[in-house]
């Protein structure tokens, strides 16, 4: 591997809630309880859960905390076609023209008219390590992957923020299904 190696992280479906939402979904005043830290710097894996209901069927979804100014929902193509809604590729956040769906909590539930992604595949890395790599945020850069079934990823959008500790290469569980993977293992930025 070359000298920018990367670790790889496998994210699972999870939901950002907004905090109208979180009141319409668990009640007014409620607050989300941490259940775990995550590798992003003041992410948490909360207790709430919520269902996602599409045309098709239902899924249980882990929420993220900390609350955020929207809803987004991030899927697996798997997922999206399971619940019987369309496919948006899109880096997180960017949310316009994306489909909805109805989430279900304790208290009540919630039609999003947008806000259900397929998050692009993504590097988190600190300004300071993405300008030694000659790298900047929107940035779009291919890690390749050696092992039983080695890939080179394309299209990764260079996510740089302060406040990242960890350099981390996000894919989603089909795509960490399809090359074998799991969470920890390495790979490299390749020109």
């Amino acid at each position: 591997m070359s000298k920018r190696e990367v670790t790889i992280e496998v994210s699972a479906r999870h939901v950002h809630l907004s905090q109208e939402h979180l009141a319409k979904l668990f009640g007014a005043g409620s607050e989300l309880h941490l259940a775990r830290q995550i590798s992003q710097p003041g992410q948490f894996a909360a207790e709430e859960k919520v269902t996602i209901v599409g045309p098709k069927g239902k899924l249980a979804c882990r929420v993220v905390g900390p609350l955020r100014p929207a809803t987004q929902v991030e899927l697996s193509v798997t997922d999206c076609r399971l619940l019987g809604l369309p496919v948006a590729l899109r880096v997180s956040g960017t949310l316009a023209g994306t489909p909805g769906a109805r989430l279900e909590g304790k208290a009540g539930s919630v039609e999003l008219e947008q806000g259900v992604i397929v998050a692009q595949r993504h590097l988190h890395i600190n300004p300071t390590q993405a300008r030694a790599w000659g790298l900047k945020h929107g940035d779009v850069i291919s890690i390749k992957i050696d092992g039983a079934r080695p890939v080179t990823w394309h299209d990764v959008f260079v996510c740089s923020r302060e406040g990242v500790d960890e350099l981390s290469f996000m894919i989603d569980t089909d795509e960490a299904n399809a090359a074998g993977l799991k969470s920890g293992e390495r790979g490299a930025i390749v020109d």
